[in-house]
């Protein structure tokens, strides 16, 4: 500032540094990319002291030096480029080694300083440099201002220079802990990803080797058995057959937990006639959209299939009729029901542990189980959502 500025003009221009430095702080903590925060301040740095010239030098301590990484005024080959030895043979390697700011009114009579060439590429003449301090370990480096001119910088440019130096260190520091963080992010995404690529490799391998089994035992229907024979393996076969629709409706979904319990259901009255070719017999569905985890819908399914299977065997001694399962969801509570138009329900003595499986599934998942046998049987099913 020169001596002959007017008070007015004084007040004026700090009013002016004071509201770039608010409009720099503002900017400056809501950026998470460093480059854009350095390339920010060199220019505000600069038309804040009405120069041409600024950069912002960051200390390397593998190099023990002072880069250049942003800059305003410069001709290329400067930024990105330009060192300068973190000593006391430059005036910011003085000031980054003091801590202390530091003023050279004319570097052609500062003997003490070994100074690149493109300070005499640019015509400069007077510096002034202030430490950018760092939260932990070394200070990050030095914001220096450049002129032309002779004496360029007095005190109120100093204090300016150091305030704005202070701002920017917050920024920096702010701006590490964002790269940080998004670093962070980024490997638990990749974590992420390769545990989703696991959890479908292993929800494939399973699902394979329950359709092996699956195909085991309904190949094994085909073949000459006793009665009681077909009947175990037609049991364990509709278990497989459910759990291995879970793993169906599980591919493509990652790491879920849940299912469409609507599609599943859906899938396994495809699936069920195929076990028992009555031709006389239609499995009828109709199902709502539901969401359950996976165990619950496991139970379920396996319920479905017990509740079925005993319909398919009993209900129908002339082999004509017709099964329904039905699923039905409201705000509160679903029920599911797997009827049938046959003679109605009789627990025969073969039938006890099929039925004694089916009360402790649907216990399990927190729902109660009824009958209703007034024109065949009705087992109704309702769980809270």
């Amino acid at each position: 500032m020169t001596e002959n500025m007017s008070s007015h003009q004084r007040i004026g221009k700090l009013l002016r540094r004071e509201k770039a430095l608010a409009r720099f702080g503002t900017f400056a903590f809501r950026q998470t990319d460093l480059k854009t925060v350095l390339d920010q301040a060199a220019r505000v740095c600069a038309e804040c002291l009405d120069t041409q010239f600024s950069k912002i030098c960051r200390y390397r301590s593998s190099e023990t030096d002072l880069l250049v990484v942003a800059g305003q005024g410069w001709q290329d080959g400067v930024v990105g480029y330009a060192i300068s030895v973190a000593d006391q043979t430059s005036p910011q390697g003085l000031a980054f080694e003091s801590g202390e700011p530091q003023v050279c009114p004319n570097i052609k009579e500062a003997n003490t300083y070994t100074l690149p060439s493109f300070y005499s590429d640019h015509g400069i003449i007077s510096t002034v440099d202030v430490l950018i301090a760092s939260q932990e370990g070394p200070p990050f480096g030095v914001l220096e201002a450049d002129s032309q001119l002779k004496d360029a910088f007095d005190e109120h440019d100093i204090n300016f220079l150091t305030g704005f130096a202070n701002v920017l260190a917050e920024a920096v520091a702010t701006a590490a802990k964002a790269q940080i963080l998004q670093h962070t992010i980024a490997e638990m995404a990749i974590l992420i990803e390769e545990k989703e690529t696991l959890s479908q490799e292993l929800n494939h391998r399973v699902r394979n080797s329950l359709h092996l089994v699956h195909g085991l035992l309904t190949a094994e229907l085909d073949t000459e058995h006793d009665v009681n024979s077909v009947l175990a393996f037609r049991s364990i076969a509709m278990r497989v057959m459910a759990l291995a629709q879970v793993f169906d409706h599980l591919l493509g979904t990652g790491m879920s937990k849940v299912i469409n319990f609507g599609d599943y259901v859906a899938a396994l009255c495809l699936d069920l006639p195929g076990l028992f070719k009555e031709d006389g017999i239609r499995l009828l569905c109709a199902v709502e959209p539901v969401r359950l985890f996976l165990d619950a819908a496991t139970s379920l399914g396996i319920v479905i299939t017990e509740l079925v299977n005993n319909a398919y065997l009993h209900a129908f001694p002339k082999g004509i009729g017709e099964i329904s399962v039905v699923l039905n969801v409201n705000a509160t509570r679903m029920l599911l029901s797997i009827s049938d138009n046959g003679v109605g329900f009789v627990e025969a003595e073969n039938q006890r542990r099929g039925m004694s499986l089916v009360r402790r599934l649907v216990s399990q998942v927190g729902g109660t189980l009824s009958l209703r046998s007034e024109q065949g049987s009705a087992w109704i099913i309702e769980l809270e959502r």
